[in-house]
């Protein structure tokens, strides 16, 4: 008979594996990428994000999601319940180290727009048309802080006058983009918390199976 709190653990335990995949290739994918010259101006601005997220810390809470997979696997193989606890320890620290990258990427919107107006400033002259002509704006607060890009989306200074900063719609594109990726990870420390939900049902019934092994022993059933 199939134990099921067992294959409830080998279930999400596989999941949480896969979600140490995903953050380990997203971060390493996204970093080998998001220094690429811009083609247009979506592209910069997803790059620019890019290059302020914690990536390098990606990489290290994905490596060691792995680590507390791995563990995992000798307290499956085995019986024992300190290799359990020592797995459930582990998912504990990578639940924390998750939820603290949301965290910072949460608190990363609560100042974007300053943020991407010295973003902004860096920029060449191309990539400042690049979203110029995205986001329909001329210039980042106004067309004349900083001054606009001339393109034919601002044209001239009365056209460019008539348009709004770009500080505006790169807020929003950036905070709709920034908000799917902590969510992510939000529901990635969920799944981290089903396991050790898993984790102590397995090391109660452990416990309970190794309390009525020994009474067995004492009353002479083995």
């Amino acid at each position: 008979m199939v134990n099921k709190v067992l294959a409830a653990f080998v279930g999400v335990d596989i999941l949480f594996a896969i979600t140490g995949g995903i953050i380990l290739g997203f971060s390493v994918i996204v970093k080998n990428t998001c220094f690429s010259p811009p083609t247009d101006g979506n592209m910069a601005a997803r790059d620019l994000l890019y290059q302020q997220f914690p990536l390098s810390a990606g990489i290290g809470n994905g490596i060691f999601t792995f680590v507390a997979f791995a563990c995992t696997l000798p307290a499956l193989a085995t019986n024992s319940r300190s290799w359990l606890k020592a797995a459930a320890f582990l998912v504990v620290v990578d639940a924390i180290f998750t939820l603290v990258i949301g965290l910072d990427l949460w608190i990363f919107t609560l100042r974007i727009k300053d943020t991407f107006s010295k973003l902004w400033l860096a920029q060449p002259a191309e990539v400042q048309g690049f979203m110029q002509t995205a986001f329909e704006c001329c210039g980042y607060f106004n067309s004349t802080s900083p001054a606009f890009q001339r393109d034919a989306t601002c044209p001239s200074p009365a056209s460019a006058a008539l348009m709004t900063g770009c500080a505006t719609p790169l807020s929003q594109f950036s905070n709709t983009f920034i908000d799917n990726i902590f969510t992510a990870l939000f529901g990635i420390v969920g799944v981290d918390a089903v396991l050790i939900i898993a984790a102590a049902c397995l090391l109660k019934e452990r416990k309970e199976m190794e309390r009525y092994r020994h009474i067995d022993e004492k009353t002479g059933t083995f």
